[in-house]
């Protein structure tokens, strides 16, 4: 690496904000012998130019030997996140590469088919006669062999070992702050009849612990592989037999991965054991266990806590420099822990934020808890807050931030049920990215209930003036991960884990130096979290913090709340063009309001301070 050539590499004709000292301190990181350089870049600060700059100063094929690893990886968690690069024109030369199944074939009768089930895959010695057109064989090609390739972090992960893409020299790692939840998730396996194709055949165990799972997964690996190796054997297979034995090859690797891991004695992985209830169904058997008339045990998730071993394998030795970008790598040491990183050999870069503090104001309309227990009596209250916050903002889109598909629901029903419902846009599992779409393509000031979109969301300008967080991001209590580090007493980690997701999402509605927007924080168990978590918070996000204020909401009044007919009755600024200056007058203005109450009916179809004495209690919460 020549993180000599940082500054020449970088992409944009000019430099914004703070950008060029970043680059410098950057290049000293790397400079300073460091293999690791975590770059915290809150919004705007173009993280994605300073990544392209960091890979360009990746070894070339003629300034070392044949055997040396050259060229640079780009991968991000988020699909969105590599659909924004491969757009931008300033990006053109990260050559994106994404899964088969986002690419169908070009053969005249199979134009509909994806090239996961292609006849190239369904058919044993097929001669394709047009592989070399074939979009993902050519995308492929070319991403292998020029000097950056860009692919999200599951791809990335999944092409470990490949001899397609090799070691390369640096790679850079986008929105890593979440790199071991993500490696976590990927690692964890399912084993039930969404996940075995033949599972209503099988005879489950009950498994009480971790060493009854290691042999119950080498006779289901045993019993895969049988299956595998018959559809193999076959000269055609239908596009769902090809999907079995793709999965059939995949389940196979995770089952050995997990026997191997474990029986590592120098693997630092922690395994948990989850096992559902059985169904109704026939216990039948094929031979897969030989556990006679032992009773019978439901679907098993096998879940991997600090997977170091997994990261050294799909990440770590996949480069020889590193580069983690991301807003909210809160706590250097405890994110080194977490992924298997030695602090000494790794370098923290702070990128200062550029955005004015009261462009990005919170504001305290809190109405109290939004655990489990209290969920029913302080949903109600939120409900009439964001009726306020209509009536106060009639002419700009809003986003609310549900948390969860149940509180969705129960806030969209009372929303309708409070008249407003002309105004809210819903979604549902299989549509939200439509759904998403469709609100942020309309020019009316709509409100959108949302559910896990504190990441990877970009709403500029008008595309949303004003938030809601409905809950406090807690992790779910009754995951076996979160309950075992709770029990260890890792209460930091917890909270700095609902910080980091809160950031994340006061970032969604101010983009740029000169936009500005509201976040309203409607669950008192936010303002505890900021409490208890005040150690890890940016300088730049404290000071939002410490800027919070209670602000005066106009009295209850859903008719208000309908738009432009409603605007003058609140006093507020009627929206216009203007300049930067009137616009940041307008935004102080517009976001001096809070409540506590609201609720609204659906444009678009629907889917449906704490005491410290026991954390747990403030936080307990079994939403999926």
């Amino acid at each position: 690496m020549n993180p000599e050539r940082i500054f020449e590499e970088f992409p944009a004709p000019n430099y914004r904000g703070t950008q060029q000292q970043a680059l410098r301190d950057i290049r000293d990181a790397f400079a300073a012998d460091n293999d690791v350089v975590l770059v915290r870049a809150p919004t705007g600060s173009g993280k994605s130019l300073l990544a392209r700059a960091v890979a360009g100063c990746a070894r070339r094929a003629d300034e070392g030997d044949p055997s040396d690893a050259t060229g640079a990886y780009y991968t991000t968690p988020q699909v969105s996140q590599l659909d924004d690069v491969a757009a931008d024109d300033l990006l053109a030369d990260l050559n994106v590469i994404r899964g088969k199944s986002n690419y169908t074939c070009i053969l005249p009768e199979e134009r509909e088919t994806p090239v996961n089930q292609a006849p190239c895959v369904r058919e044993r010695g097929y001669d394709c006669s047009v592989k070399h057109r074939c979009p993902y064989f050519s995308d492929r090609a070319i991403a292998s062999n020029r000097e950056i390739a860009a692919m999200t972090l599951a791809y990335f992960m999944q092409t470990a070992g490949s001899e397609v893409f090799r070691k390369r020299d640096v790679v850079v790692v986008d929105e890593a702050h979440g790199l071991a939840e993500w490696a976590e998730m990927y690692a964890t396996i399912q084993l039930g009849p969404r996940t075995v194709p033949f599972w209503d055949d099988l005879r489950v165990p009950e498994v009480d612990d971790v060493e009854r799972a290691v042999r119950y997964a080498e006779s289901l690996a045993q019993t895969c592989t049988r299956r595998k190796d018959d559809l193999l054997a076959q000269d055609a297979l239908s596009p769902g037999e090809v999907r079995e034995r793709d999965r059939l090859q995949e389940l196979i690797g995770e089952l050995e991965w997990f026997v191997s891991d474990y029986r590592d004695p120098q693997s630092p992985t922690t395994w948990l054991v989850d096992q559902s209830e059985p169904s109704a169904r026939d216990a039948g058997g094929d031979g897969s266990d030989d556990d006679g008339d032992e009773p019978q045990g439901g679907p098993l998730t096998i879940k991997p806590m600090n997977p170091e071993k997994y990261l050294q394998h799909t990440v770590w030795d996949r480069g020889n420099k590193f580069a983690l970008l991301s807003a909210t790598i809160l706590n250097k040491e405890a994110f080194c822990r977490q992924v298997g990183l030695d602090p000494d050999g790794v370098a923290l870069v702070d990128v200062d934020h550029t955005f004015p503090v009261e462009n990005r104001p919170l504001y305290d309309v809190t109405q109290g808890k939004m655990t489990y227990d209290e969920r029913d009596e302080t949903t109600p209250k939120i409900a009439r807050t964001i009726v306020r916050l209509m009536q106060h903002h009639p002419d700009e889109k809003g986003l609310i931030h549900a948390h969860s598909y149940d509180i969705q629901e129960r806030l969209a029903d009372l929303l309708t049920d409070f008249g407003v419902g002309d105004r809210i846009r819903t979604h549902d599992r299989d549509g939200r990215d439509a759904a998403l779409d469709a609100w942020k393509a309309s020019d009316d000031p709509d409100v959108f209930l949302s559910v896990k979109m504190e990441e990877a969301l970009d709403l500029k300008g008008d595309l949303c003036r004003w938030q809601v967080i409905c809950k406090a991001p807690f992790l779910n209590t009754g995951d076996s991960r979160v309950a075992h580090r709770l029990e260890e007493g890792q209460w930091a980690w917890y909270y700095r884990t609902t910080l980091r997701t809160v950031i994340q999402a006061c970032g969604r509605v101010v983009r740029a130096p000169d936009d500005y927007g509201a976040t309203y924080l409607a669950d008192s168990s936010l303002v505890d979290c900021f409490d208890r978590a005040r150690t890890d918070m940016p300088e730049w996000f404290e000071a939002q913090v410490d800027r919070m204020s209670r602000p005066d909401l106009p009295a209850f009044e859903p008719r208000a709340a309908l738009g432009d007919s409603a605007a003058g009755s609140t006093g507020r600024t009627e929206a216009g063009s203007g300049t930067g200056s009137s616009r940041r007058n307008r935004a102080s203005e517009t976001d001096a309001s809070g409540g506590s109450d609201g609720r609204s009916s659906s444009r678009s179809s629907r889917s449906g301070r704490s005491s410290r004495s026991s954390p747990l209690a403030d936080v307990w919460d079994t939403d999926e």
